[in-house]
């Protein structure tokens, strides 16, 4: 009956929203049915810590409005290892138990909604576009343990909805190091140097490493310590989150 894949899918997607409809994970009323369908309703969904007013290279949030193109005090000391960054969020309100929901409690819904709106974020921003993301990995023991990598999956979401490929085998996380939460800044530095492994070069110049939460910068600065190395020249950080 429907013999054209895209309307195979198009099908498919009207199906699924008539069956599960968008629902608000915050509050349970009707989430919007725009987009694709968010699981927000437009109340929850203005009052989300939105990041707008932050460090154009570390995403940092400023306490005032800032001029655009601004950096932090710290990236101007001592500037990290990649060009800009992006995060949809502040961390903070109700974006913990959203993020601690998609991270730690297989919540795909969470997962889904939380790429939804950093995509959002990208295309309001409108950076260049890099030619792959790439999430940040987890060492093989951690994965085994949660059973899937957040960053990867919130990835797999940003990546179609901006069709963008992913790139999540040619970088791997060869130290299992303790879990930076808890850890002060230069512990966290110590805690994650050599922790990446990208064995050869890239093919890729220009690439936007994904994670779920920045906090304060360490693992992605690492990892773009390493992606240098293995030839890539631009870098940015795209995240669902960044702390104060």
């Amino acid at each position: 009956m429907f013999g054209d894949p895209v309307e195979k899918s198009g099908v498919m997607s009207r199906l699924v929203s008539v069956l599960f409809p968008p629902t608000c994970v915050l509050c349970g009323a009707p989430g919007l049915a725009s987009g694709g369908g968010r699981d927000l309703c437009p109340g929850c969904a203005a009052e989300l810590p939105h990041n707008r007013d932050c460090c154009f290279q570390c995403a940092v949030p400023f306490d005032s409005p800032m001029p655009a193109g601004t950096r932090c005090a710290a990236c101007q000391r001592r500037p990290p290892p990649f060009e800009t960054s992006l995060a949809a969020f502040r961390y903070e309100a109700a974006i913990p138990t959203l993020v601690g929901g998609a991270k730690f409690r297989g919540r795909l819904n969470l997962v889904r909604l939380l790429g939804q709106c950093l995509a959002d974020r990208v295309r309001e921003v409108d950076p260049p576009r890099p030619e792959v993301l790439m999430p940040v990995p987890l060492h093989a023991s951690r994965l085994r343990t949660r059973g899937y990598n957040q960053a990867l999956e919130i990835a797999r979401v940003v990546g179609r909805d901006l069709a963008l490929p992913i790139d999540h085998a040619s970088c791997i996380r060869s130290a299992a190091t303790p879990p930076q939460a808890g850890l002060d800044e230069r512990a966290r530095h110590r805690n994650i140097r050599g922790a990446f492994l990208v064995p050869g070069l890239l093919p890729w110049s220009h690439v936007a490493i994904l994670d779920d939460v920045v906090t304060t910068g360490s693992t992605v600065a690492e990892l773009s310590r390493v992606l240098r190395q293995a030839g890539v020249r631009r870098i940015q950080i795209w995240a669902v989150a960044r702390t104060p």
